[in-house]
């Protein structure tokens, strides 16, 4: 049966960041995941984790600028250093939080640049932070994203994400497949999931309903059929990864519309207890 975690960056919006760990316990959740811990000290976040006997399964490396637009440092050329510091101190936290998974996200194309342009400065950052990753334990997480959120992004595809494995070539690089992003790209999840999941490379999924990104049991995706998807692969290949629950609740900032909107969720446990 998947393991599902809360993503604190979109769910509970109703309630401050550091209130929604005992909101994600208090609703069944075991693991949880969001954005960038760097707001807040390593050791207050880890409080959280043990307080409600949470799992901190992802999170992200600093990804440059996040409020001027910047959407992660990895495939630019000149951002090296900076790229560097931001994976020291996403390991950090990593130490503390007993976080076993860390995105990297790869960046926006630069004006008048193309993707094979910047392919190399990829390449060759993931390969020197993945050897900085081993010794501490940490799977480093490479994400297709869609165009249409975040026009310009460097890696959109599922093809893409593990062609670029290949280059990479460390053993604990891995793909963050999420299944919003793919649907909007690509489509044919089952059959991506059937191609991608037993190869050992896909460590992560995430999950919210397409197109408007709010919970799993709206719009066109037939989650629990997915689910039973991921279920099978994983019997097989023996993967034992989450589910990321990356999506905004429909009810936005109303005191429990999280929880309200958790329906999927329950139904999913009470038919596969």
């Amino acid at each position: 049966m998947p393991r599902f975690a809360a993503n604190l960056s979109m769910l509970y919006p109703e309630l401050p960041f550091l209130d929604r760990f005992e909101a994600a316990a208090r609703d069944g959740f075991e693991g949880v995941e969001y954005l960038f811990p760097y707001e807040h000290p390593a050791e207050e976040l880890a409080a959280r984790l043990r307080a409600h006997h949470l799992q901190q399964v992802l999170f992200n490396a600093p990804p440059g600028d996040f409020a001027a637009g910047e959407r992660g440092l990895a495939c630019l050329p000149g951002r090296e250093s900076e790229f560097q510091q931001g994976l020291v101190q996403a390991l950090q936290y990593a130490k503390v939080l007993d976080c076993p998974r860390v995105h990297v996200m790869a960046g926006l194309i630069p004006q008048g640049s193309t993707k094979d342009d910047l392919r190399a400065t990829y390449v060759g950052n993931l390969r020197w932070a993945a050897r900085q990753a081993q010794p501490h334990g940490v799977q480093l997480l490479i994400e297709p994203i869609n165009t249409r959120d975040i026009p310009g992004f460097f890696l959109n595809r599922q093809d893409e994400a593990h062609a670029l494995l290949a280059d990479i070539d460390e053993p604990n690089v891995k793909v963050q497949m999420d299944l919003y992003h793919c649907q909007i790209v690509e489509g044919d999840l089952a059959m991506k999931i059937r191609q991608y999941l037993p190869t050992g490379r896909v460590a992560h999924f995430q999950i919210a309903g397409v197109p408007q990104r709010n919970e799993p049991d709206t719009g066109e995706l037939d989650h629990p059929f997915l689910f039973r998807v991921i279920d099978e692969v994983a019997a097989a290949s023996g993967w034992e990864g989450w589910i990321g629950c990356e999506y905004r609740p429909a009810r936005g900032a109303v005191a429990g519309g999280t929880s309200e909107g958790l329906g999927w969720l329950r139904r999913w446990r009470a038919e596969n207890g």
